[in-house]
């Protein structure tokens, strides 16, 4: 298996950076490949501009989206976009290792997001969900937050996990066709004890030695919508009567 890990972390000595080394080591010791994108050593430029493009379809009016395409058609891309969609078509496996800033991803790294998940491949012309252009690939956040568990709970004060993710885990990863595993947390990180983050690594090494056991997120399938998008007859359960829809 090939596994890129893209990793967010401006302190080489954090916890986030010892999760990557971790993750290196466990897939290395099965045999695995690994490529580590490290956004912060690369200097990784967060901004989605028009220097990202050595030409343009349309030099007087900026669609990022629509050059994108032209830019990846015709190999005009920035160097440094073209050589991270080399690593991701290369990889099975993509990890995102990071710390949670406000309910979301450091700015380097949605950054990557904006600049690497291109119109014309990774998306685009229908192809969601799983039809999108990197279905076949899994994903999985390795993310480490300074709230407690509770704090992030039905009834916690901050609301569900799953929630505050829901941009990432569906509006990205899932969109454009990653199989995306349960996200690991590493909670509270910033006030626990060494003996706590030594537990937190084996917990992360073991959660990579049954990687292949995880299953999926559930996210929407193409199959259940028109050509316009809208819900089909039935799509929730596949199952109905001539006047309802029932989910169970």
């Amino acid at each position: 298996m090939n596994v890129l890990i893209v990793f967010a972390h401006n302190e080489p000595q954090s916890f986030n950076a010892s999760m990557k080394t971790a993750a290196v080591e466990e897939f290395q010791s099965q045999g695995h490949e690994v490529r580590v994108s490290d956004l912060y050593a690369m200097q990784w430029k967060a901004v989605a501009d028009q220097d990202d493009f050595g030409s343009r379809a349309n030099a007087d009016y900026l669609v990022y989206a629509l050059e994108q395409r032209q830019g990846y058609e015709k190999k005009t891309l920035a160097a440094d976009i073209l050589g991270e969609l080399e690593k991701l078509d290369w990889a099975d496996l993509v990890i995102f290792n990071f710390p949670v800033y406000w309910f979301s991803v450091p700015a380097i790294l949605k950054g990557w997001f904006d600049r690497v998940f291109i119109s014309g491949k990774c998306y685009g012309g229908m192809r969601f969900y799983d039809r999108g252009g990197l279905r076949g690939k899994k994903t999985m956040l390795a993310i480490t937050i300074g709230g407690q568990e509770h704090m992030l709970s039905e009834e916690g004060i901050h609301g569900e996990l799953d929630a505050m993710l829901r941009p990432i885990l569906r509006g990205t990863l899932g969109y454009t066709g990653m199989a995306v595993l349960p996200p690991f947390v590493a909670w509270h990180v910033p006030y626990v004890k060494p003996e706590r983050r030594t537990e937190l690594l084996e917990q992360y090494r073991q959660r990579l030695r049954h990687i292949d056991s995880l299953v999926p997120l559930q996210f929407p399938s193409m199959d259940d919508f028109d050509d316009q998008l809208r819900p089909r007859k039935c799509a929730v359960t596949r199952v109905c009567d001539s006047d309802s829809v029932r989910a169970d």
